[in-house]
């Protein structure tokens, strides 16, 4: 890695991580870039030629997630002087903004931060976006914006989010929709949901169950479940779904439409502890806690992204769940990572409460 100065903007260092040379098509700005999913993004913006200027706090991700050939920014999608220079110093041509604060329980409780990491921020971006003239926008939204309506979820399906998180995202959804009609943006909006492997935070407590699995494993404490287990998920591996979105550039089709992203095979949480627990090689140990208000079914389907993008996932679980363990173990457990400050203490989970 190599640390340069711009010579017109002496006070904005960035950081280039050099890899081989080719010539870039467009310039990408994608927030979020030391993130799980937005490093692999990343990473297939880059194998298909794209130059990718990445912007990340290092709030939830790690520097070393950022792949190779990234100019990276250390900043904040809240910083409109930043987002400004950023814009016009590379011509940005394409937005992805994967940057936020995703943890759907843990919003009813931190909605303050909530709201101005995954709304205002988003706002901020999406209004450098308009003033530049970018081609397309493209959010990562996310199931939550369904709640508790019927699954499996369709993108007709009328959202009816049920927590803080989901309706920031369905306000952004909002927003991008009404941009378009007034500046004329286009844009494109995933619903990814559940995804899973490597560089995913495993010290995060509060979201990605996988994760939370694989750490307590490796640091032979039992492994904890909500409820009693028999909740279903899809779970979505990153070697499908980051070179999926990383395409949609180059798909016009898909311009102004939403997609929900994923897996189409459910397993219950029980059934996942022990595919986990095979995977590293460990004993099913589980400890079982009291429930927490969310789906018992949550299942999207996605025939739109299939007929969209000729997409069908080409991992499976148990292999996608073998190939994030052999990297669990490389990378080894993983102290709880700290989060915002709880802003509200009534009904906090007692587990949450005596998180750091």
């Amino acid at each position: 890695m190599t640390e340069t100065e711009d010579p017109g903007h002496a006070r904005l260092p960035f950081r280039v991580f050099r890899q081989g040379a080719g010539g870039a098509i467009v310039s990408v700005l994608l927030t979020g870039v030391a993130g799980f999913i937005g490093s692999h993004v990343a990473e297939a913006l880059l194998a298909n030629g794209h130059q990718v200027i990445g912007l990340d706090d290092l709030s939830g991700g790690a520097e070393e997630n950022i792949p190779k050939g990234v100019r990276f920014y250390h900043g904040s999608i809240l910083d409109a002087g930043l987002l400004a220079t950023l814009f016009s110093r590379h011509r940005v041509r394409f937005v992805y903004h994967l940057a936020g604060y995703a943890a759907e329980g843990l919003s009813h409780y931190i909605r303050v931060f909530n709201y101005s990491n995954n709304l205002v921020g988003s706002m901020m971006v999406l209004n450098q976006a308009i003033h530049a003239g970018v081609e397309c926008f493209v959010f990562t939204s996310s199931i939550a914006v369904y709640g508790l309506t019927g699954a499996p979820w369709r993108e007709e399906t009328t959202p009816r989010p049920e927590d803080p998180y989901g309706i920031a995202k369905y306000a952004v959804e909002l927003d991008l929709q009404s941009a378009r009609r007034t500046h004329g943006l286009n844009y494109i909006i995933f619903r990814p949901h559940n995804v899973y492997g490597e560089r995913q935070n495993l010290g995060d407590r509060y979201r990605n169950v996988i994760g939370i699995f694989m750490n307590q494993l490796l640091q032979d404490q039992p492994m904890t479940i909500f409820g009693d287990g028999s909740q279903t998920r899809a779970f979505s591996y990153i070697g499908d779904v980051a070179p999926l979105l990383a395409s949609a550039l180059s798909v016009p089709a898909a311009y102004n439409q939403i997609f929900n992203v994923g897996d189409d095979d459910p397993v219950t949480v029980n059934e996942l502890a022990t595919l986990v627990a095979g995977a590293l090689g460990k004993p099913r140990q589980v400890v079982h806690l009291p429930s927490l208000p969310e789906a018992l079914h949550a299942t999207a389907d996605h025939s739109k992204l299939a007929s969209g993008f000729h997409y069908r996932p080409g991992w499976n679980l148990p292999a996608g769940i073998g190939r994030m363990a052999a990297w669990a173990r490389s990378h080894g457990p993983c102290q709880p990572t700290r989060v915002p400050n709880i802003e509200l203490r009534k009904n906090l989970p007692e587990v949450w409460s005596q998180a750091p």
